[in-house]
């Protein structure tokens, strides 16, 4: 009998602020005040038209499988979203409906990734995103991108790390956890370089909508060829709804379309109909509102943490992070954040989760909570920090 795990699973790591999580929620249970800034989540409520689109479909008692790639009125709304929000021309048909970002970039990798071929990712990243290479297994090959370059690759970065194994590379921006972008010049010159290659890019763009003093331009303007992850999470505020899309080049659709009917089936109904009313006006016109509020805080909580000891090195452009130095407050980011949750009830995200780029000097603070409840987490950490 086979008793024992997949071989895969060895190289799997746990998602560490997941645990954190965990025991956060845990002491919350035994009565403690927790201030979260561990989990990449917004504190908004989903937009009411959302809610009311998904309760009018509920009501009606319909709730049946749509096509695997999703409701056809969706994908034509999201391809209008393109050419509204970019000037870029994206078929419906180039369009998939998945479960979260996180279906996305599992849709993505089934198709593209094979045994030993390697992934160049960026180092730090998003954890989840080695080990869906590794799930398909491939090898993820991470490049320690630099403060200096705003944490994001060059293309002295690719060439460096490209061999005959590498079949593409996976990235993000706004990127999680640093909150940088990666610019338009350079994105340029890494698809015209991966393209002569001969390999893939996949680009994560969950965080578009929630950038700051500059909008962040898609990576479908440099070539119909990549892929492309989207996701109603965060921009949209639905993260429980578990609904994002992919955006394929039309030689994949159909590779897509077979994966996506034998490993999901369809997304949840319910929530693709709620979706239909994610891009109206007066439900864009709540998420702008939510996203000057998003940079209200990052403005008020980056230079109280300098304040507090943090160094902050590249200044968060976009989702709602930011990454922190902590070196000079503490010699080990795990025994911090974990001193933080016991101590003050503030819960933050140690460096482990996103890389072995000095992960021990470096945490995640997310600012998905009011100024005030920001403010109060600040006077927690000065306390436990012994500043004052």
């Amino acid at each position: 009998m086979h008793s024992h795990p997949a071989s895969r699973l060895a190289n799997i790591a746990p998602f560490h602020v997941m645990e954190l999580l965990a025991r956060a929620k845990a002491l919350e249970s035994q009565g403690r005040d927790i201030i979260h800034m561990e989990v990449g989540e917004p504190d908004f409520p989903t937009p009411p038209p959302i809610v009311a689109a998904a309760q009018a479909h509920i009501a009606s008692g319909r709730v049946f499988y749509t096509p695997a790639l999703g409701l056809p009125e969706l994908r034509e709304s999201i391809s209008a979203f393109y050419q509204t929000r970019y000037g870029v021309s994206v078929p419906a048909s180039r369009i998939a409906i998945t479960a979260g970002a996180s279906g996305a970039l599992l849709l993505a990798l089934a198709c593209l990734a094979e045994p030993a071929s390697e992934w160049l990712l960026t180092d730090p990243g998003y954890p989840c995103n080695s080990n869906f290479v590794r799930s398909f297994e491939g090898v993820p090959v991470c490049i320690p991108v630099e403060t200096n370059n705003n944490y994001q690759p060059t293309l002295s970065d690719i060439k460096r790390y490209w061999t005959n194994r590498t079949a593409g590379a996976l990235f993000a921006s706004p990127a999680n956890p640093t909150g940088t972008l990666l610019d338009d010049p350079t994105l340029r010159d890494i698809v015209g370089y991966i393209r002569q290659r001969g390999g893939q890019l996949i680009v994560d763009e969950i965080y578009h909508g929630l950038t700051y003093k500059r909008d962040a331009m898609t990576a479908l303007q440099f070539g119909d060829d990549i892929f492309v992850v989207q996701s109603f999470s965060k921009y949209f505020n639905m993260t429980g709804w578990r609904l994002g899309w992919l955006v394929v080049p039309e030689r994949f659709t159909r590779d897509v379309e077979k994966l996506a009917q034998n490993l999901f089936i369809s997304p949840s109904t319910p929530a693709q109909h709620a979706a239909l009313a994610a891009f109206r006006p007066e439900t864009i016109e709540i998420l702008e509102q939510r996203r000057h509020e998003f940079c209200r805080r990052r403005d008020y909580l980056l230079p109280e943490l300098e304040k507090l000891g943090f160094i902050v090195r590249a200044k968060p452009e976009g989702a709602f992070y930011i990454y922190a130095d902590c070196s000079a407050i503490a010699r080990d980011s795990q025994e911090l954040a974990h001193r933080l949750l016991e101590t003050v009830g503030v819960a933050l995200t140690p460096g482990l989760d996103f890389g072995a780029q000095a992960p021990q000097s470096h945490v995640r603070l997310a600012y998905t909570s009011s100024i005030g409840t920001l403010s109060e987490a600040v006077s927690r950490m000065r306390v436990a920090l012994g500043k004052g």
